[in-house]
């Protein structure tokens, strides 16, 4: 005799459905959803009680240029009561099984955010210190209490600390990054971004963090390039004393070095990602002064 096994929620909330061959609760797998999720539900958003596919589904639609901007809004998602079977579009309480006709409304779900997914390859997790879902497999993250975020463990004892990294928008395309779809990349610095922005900027031959400047990558070669064109490119004899203040941004560092038109090397860590930030010296400006006239 066959036994119906019940999905169990988690201390945290999350209940995992696992398929069975044949089971009532598997029909419909893979065939309901939107371009965000594959599910075997709708939600109905408690903030204007329409029914959408998901929570992406409604600040799309709801934030759209269409919508007049004193109307647009995101959907409070722990906020979510009810949803509606996408089967039998009996409409109940949030959980995991139909009440009416037994279906899994999906393979992976949240209480707490009150979310569902049929695709459970993306294994998914709920982080109670960040408050949402995430995936890619808890045993591979961990929550880093000042950034306030999850990170892959492999960053666990070399990245930079920076409090609240993912609590804002991305610097390049300015999508909020803490609860975004898309895969984020922490830069050296500590500061995060987009992995996609990030090869766009690579594409532009931009290497520096657009938040703080600094490096994100080995720029050693670019350097010793930098170092051959300044060699090969001589000043004018107007300009050869010539002096300039910079800071790099790298390494923080202030310097006097002598002014050049192609870029200026830090003299503490040898990198030409710097900047000016002071004119040249009173007699320096006086000499060239004179030259012209």
């Amino acid at each position: 005799m066959d036994t119906k096994m019940e999905p169990q929620l988690s201390s945290n909330g999350v209940s995992h459905h696992y398929h069975v061959d044949g089971s009532p609760s598997e029909l419909g797998y893979g065939h309901y959803g939107c371009s965000h999720y594959k599910r075997r539900c709708k939600i109905i958003a408690p903030c204007c009680n329409e029914t959408f596919h998901c929570r992406h589904c409604h600040n799309e639609s709801k934030n759209s240029i269409e919508v007049d901007p004193v109307d647009r809004h995101d959907i409070p998602r722990h906020d979510v009561k009810r949803v509606i079977c996408c089967l039998c579009n009996t409409e109940q309480d949030v959980q995991q099984m139909c009440i009416h006709c037994g279906v899994c409304m999906g393979r992976y779900f949240c209480s707490k955010c009150k979310f569902f997914d049929d695709d459970v390859s993306k294994n998914q997790y709920h982080c109670d210190e960040c408050g949402i879902c995430r995936i890619g497999g808890q045993e591979n993250f961990f929550h880093c209490n000042k950034c306030g975020c999850c990170y892959s463990s492999m960053l666990k004892d070399s990245h930079h600390c920076i409090e609240k990294a993912m609590h804002h928008n991305c610097p390049v395309c300015f999508e909020f990054l803490f609860d975004t779809t898309k895969d984020i990349t922490v830069l050296p610095c500590g500061h995060t971004i987009h992995l996609g922005c990030v090869k766009e900027m690579e594409q532009h031959f931009q290497y520096s963090c657009p938040v703080c400047s600094k490096s994100f990558c080995d720029m050693s070669r670019v350097w010793e390039k930098l170092d051959e064109e300044v060699a090969s490119t001589p000043m004018p004899e107007m300009y050869q004393n010539k002096m300039v203040w910079i800071l790099c941004n790298d390494c923080g560092e202030t310097s006097e070095v002598s002014f050049h038109i192609v870029a200026h090397k830090c003299l503490k860590c040898k990198s030409y990602n710097t900047r000016k930030t002071q004119a040249a010296s009173a007699s320096c400006s006086s000499r060239i002064e004179e030259m012209v006239r």
